[in-house]
C-alpha cells in the first residue's frame, strides 16, 4: 500500500468540530498513515490564533507582568484545549504537560518552545482522539548549530522511526538543536514538516490540507472570480509563492521536489474538491488561459545607477554586489541596459542602510549619476505554457496599456517560465485585474 503523508493547518484544527472532519478525511484513505498537525487557528474572526497567544505568554513573562496576568492569560490557552478534548468526549487528562509548559516559559525556555508548544498540545490530542501513535518531533527534526535545517541527521533518523509505526501524528513547526533546545521553523513552518516527513517516509503523496481548495490563479482579495489552478510545476510554485502567493509556505517545496514527490493542496471543508496538484514536470496546461497564475507583491524600492561605458568595465557588477554582500542585503532582480543598471530592493531592507549603501556605491564603482524610487510594486505572470505561446509579452502590455498602467520595469526569466513587471504600487491591483481578465476572463 502506498503512503500518504497529511499535514492539517490552524484553520482545520481550530475546535472539536474540525477535528472530526479531520478525522473523517484520515479515516477515509487507509493509505493516510502520517499526520502533521498545526496549531489551533482562528474559530472565527475576531479569535486569537494558539500560536499567538503563546507568543504573548512569552512577552508577558519576559516584561515581568504579574503572575496573576499571565495565569489569567494562560487560562485562556488551556481552555481551548480543554473545550477540544470535551467537545471529542475523550478521556485524556493534559493537565501536567499544560503545568509543566508552564513551568518551563517561567524559566525562560525560549520564544521558539513556547510558539511550538501549541503544535505539540495539539499533536497529543489528534494522536489520541485517532488512536495513533505520538512521534514528538524534538527526537526527529533536528537543526544545526548555525540554526539552518539538518537535512541529512533528520532524513536518517526520522526514517527509521517512521518505519516502526503503521500510523503516527507528527506535531509540524518545530524541531531541535544540537544543545537540546526548541528551534522553529518560520511561521507557517507546519508546511515544511509536512514535506520533511513525506521525504522521510518515501510517501507516494503528501496532502496539504487548508481551508481553500487549493491555489487560485490570482489573490482572490483583489480578483473575486475565483479560478482555481488544477495543475501547477513545482518551479511555477516557487515563483507564484515568492511573489506573495501564500496558501503553502514557500520552503515546503524543497524536500519533495527533490524527492519527485507532488503535493496535493486541499480544502478540509470541501473534501471532495480535487484541489490543486503541485507536481515536479507537466507537459500539458491549459490552452485556455496559457498562464497558470498572476501574484505580486508591494514594498520594494529601486537604486537607479548610471555610468558611461558600464558595459565595457570588467568587474563592475561585482564590484556593485560586493557592497549588497558587505552591508548584508540581497537584491531582488536586477535589469540593466548598456550604460545603465537597476537594483530592485525590498524597501524595509533598505530603510536604515539607504545613506550608507548609496556611499558605499560611489566609493566602488564611482557612477554618473546615483538614485533611489521607493513605492514600487512586482507583479509577476507565470505559467509553463508561455513558451509555446506566441505574443503572451504583447498581451500583458496591451492589457496595462488598456488600464493605464505605466511599466517601470520589465524582467523575464530565461526559462520563459514567468514576466515580472515592475509599476507604482497605486497601480498595483488595477494591474492584477487587467492581467487576470486578458488572460482568464
Amino acid at each position: 500500500m502506498s503512503t500518504k503523508v497529511v499535514k492539517f493547518g490552524g484553520s482545520s484544527l481550530a475546535d472539536a468540530s474540525h477535528f472530526k472532519q479531520v478525522a473523517d478525511i484520515i479515516k477515509a484513505d487507509p493509505a493516510r498513515r502520517f499526520v502533521v498537525p498545526s496549531a489551533p487557528g482562528k474559530r472565527f474572526p475576531a479569535d486569537e490564533k494558539v500560536t499567538d497567544m503563546l507568543y504573548r505568554i512569552y512577552e508577558m513573562i519576559r516584561n515581568r507582568e504579574s503572575s496573576s496576568a499571565v495565569d489569567d492569560y494562560y487560562r485562556k490557552i488551556v481552555d481551548r484545549y480543554m473545550s477540544i478534548i470535551e467537545g471529542l468526549g475523550l478521556q485524556f487528562d493534559i493537565s501536567g504537560e499544560l503545568n509543566y509548559i508552564k513551568t518551563c516559559l517561567y524559566s525562560a525556555s525560549g520564544r521558539d518552545y513556547a510558539a511550538s508548544r501549541g503544535e505539540y498540545l495539539n499533536g497529543l490530542i489528534l494522536a489520541k482522539y485517532l488512536g495513533f501513535d505520538f512521534i514528538d518531533a524534538e527526537y526527529v527534526i533536528f537543526f544545526k548549530d548555525n540554526g539552518t535545517f539538518d537535512e541529512e541527521k533528520t532524513q536518517e533518523i526520522l526514517g527509521q522511526e517512521l518505519k516502526i509505526h503503521k500510523n503516527a501524528v507528527i506535531p509540524g513547526f518545530y524541531g531541535v538543536m544540537p544543545n537540546g533546545t526548541i528551534k522553529t521553523f518560520s511561521r507557517g513552518g507546519s508546511d515544511i514538516t509536512g514535506s520533511i516527513v513525506a521525504r522521510a517516509a518515501g510517501a507516494a503523496l503528501y496532502e496539504n490540507w487548508t481551508d481553500v481548495s487549493g491555489f487560485m490563479m490570482a489573490d482572490p482579495r483583489i480578483v473575486h472570480d475565483k479560478t482555481p489552478i488544477k495543475t501547477i510545476t513545482y518551479r511555477e510554485l516557487r515563483e507564484l509563492s515568492y511573489m506573495g502567493a501564500t496558501v503553502l509556505h514557500e520552503e515546503s517545496i524543497f524536500p519533495v521536489r527533490n524527492a519527485g514527490i507532488p503535493i496535493n493542496i486541499r480544502n478540509t471543508n470541501m473534501p471532495d474538491d480535487p484541489g490543486t496538484m503541485i507536481v515536479a514536470q507537466a507537459d500539458s496546461y491549459d490552452s485556455k488561459h496559457i498562464i497558470t497564475g498572476v501574484a505580486g507583491k508591494k514594498g520594494f524600492s529601486v537604486i537607479n545607477i548610471e555610468k558611461d561605458m558600464m558595459n565595457s568595465e570588467v568587474g563592475f557588477t561585482r564590484r556593485l554586489l560586493d557592497v549588497l554582500e558587505d552591508n548584508d542585503m540581497s537584491f531582488e532582480h536586477l535589469p540593466s541596459g548598456i550604460d545603465t543598471i537597476s537594483i530592485i530592493l525590498s524597501t524595509a531592507a533598505l530603510h536604515e542602510k539607504r545613506e550608507k549603501l548609496l556611499s558605499a556605491i560611489e566609493r566602488r564603482v564611482k557612477p554618473d549619476s546615483i538614485s533611489t524610487e521607493d513605492g514600487l510594486a512586482l507583479v509577476a505572470v507565470v505559467g509553463r505554457g508561455m513558451v509555446k505561446a506566441k505574443g503572451t509579452a504583447a498581451r500583458v502590455f496591451d492589457a496595462l496599456a488598456r488600464a493605464g498602467v505605466n511599466i517601470r520595469m520589465l524582467d523575464q526569466g530565461s526559462s520563459e517560465l514567468n514576466i515580472i513587471i515592475g509599476i507604482e504600487e497605486h497601480d498595483f491591483e488595477p494591474a492584477m485585474k487587467a492581467i487576470y481578465d486578458e488572460f482568464v476572463n
